[in-house]
């Protein structure tokens, strides 16, 4: 078979005027793309990168392969970034890996996504968003104290980006102790990352994701908790946590939890999968409070850098190689395009 892989690369130069420290941290390096093309040509198909954006464009158009593998995240804050090649792939009938354009959109934007789960019955942490104004915030965050109480939240809360994954603008900073700190937190995320904030209240409790593959019926891959080195609690799995994770956090798959929680945990990841739509691959995030799981979010497009993905984590585990998780997404897509 004919494979081509999209991905969105991290760029050789410095980043654009203004942009923060993080604006490429969802992007793969080649060392990536060359893991997953290898496993894939290891099961005897022909592969060629294909890239993101334009060249993407123009490299399926003027020769279609017979399967996209993609984890292209797509640039720019647009919440349909992470649509763009299922879209494409989709509008000019060639097979594509993972979820369709509407599941990806819907996933990227987080308050969108807990509003499906929601009603699909997983328990989600109160919260809501805060859109920026137009032109630049000229307040002194006299109001913001209010928006909390009208919202019933009280400190301390986590102030993330919207439309954002890979723990994008989610530092130490993110965690908001005191009404003082709301209004300074939410704007400084309006400036830096130019979307909505999402507030939610903060759940205390064991940091789980979930990984999912195949379809028909789609299978848990195991839950793996994020477990700090110096316990507190107001760990943050945070960008800055991710970057240094080996001296900061350990990774216990399968995690030790009850047994029923770990049920729960699971079942609520499928729903979300089902509720969202999703195909051959994802990863859902939760907190757990006194046995309850708490939605964070489900990332359908999660990373595959064999040294640093969470999925990959959770798949070494429980007891998967590399490419046994490739092939798992690979073997999922093939079959439900009647490619197997």
């Amino acid at each position: 078979m004919r494979i081509g892989i999209a991905c969105t690369l991290k760029p050789d130069g410095p980043p654009p005027p203004g942009a923060s420290d993080d604006w490429a941290e969802e992007f793969d390096s080649p060392a990536t793309v060359e893991a997953v093309a290898a496993v894939l040509r290891s099961l005897g198909h022909d592969v060629r990168s294909l890239g993101d954006g334009r060249p993407f464009l123009e490299a399926v158009m003027a020769d279609p392969p017979d399967l996209v593998f993609n984890f292209a995240e797509g640039q720019g804050v647009s919440r349909s970034r992470e649509a763009r090649v299922p879209a494409v792939c989709e509008m000019l009938g060639v097979p594509v890996t993972g979820s369709d354009p509407l599941a990806l959109a819907v996933a990227l934007d987080k308050d969108m996504t807990r509003r499906l789960v929601e009603a699909a019955g997983l328990t989600v942490p109160k919260g809501f968003t805060l859109a920026p104004p137009p032109g630049e915030y000229d307040g002194e965050y006299a109001e913001f104290p209010a928006l909390l109480e009208a919202a019933g939240l009280t400190c301390p809360v986590i102030v993330k980006p919207a439309l954002e994954g890979s723990s994008k603008g989610i530092r130490r900073t993110a965690l908001v102790r005191t009404p003082e700190e709301f209004g300074p937190t939410v704007v400084a995320l309006w400036q830096e990352y130019r979307q909505p904030a999402l507030v939610e209240e903060f759940i205390v409790g064991d940091e789980v994701t979930v990984g999912i593959v195949g379809n028909d019926p789609p299978q848990p891959l195991g839950v793996m908790r994020v477990v700090p080195k110096e316990s507190s609690a107001e760990f943050v799995y945070s960008l800055e946590v991710k970057r240094a994770w080996d001296g900061v956090v350990s990774y216990e798959a399968p995690a030790k939890l009850p047994r029923d929680v770990y049920a729960a945990v699971e079942a609520d990841a499928l729903a979300a999968f089902a509720a969202l739509g999703c195909r051959d691959v994802a990863r859902a995030d939760f907190r757990v409070r006194d046995g309850v799981p708490y939605f964070l979010e489900i990332n359908p497009l999660p990373g595959l850098n064999p040294d640093s993905g969470d999925l990959c984590y959770l798949a070494y585990r429980m007891g998967h190689t590399y490419a046994d998780l490739i092939r798992l997404i690979f073997g999922a897509a093939a079959t439900r395009c009647g490619l197997a």
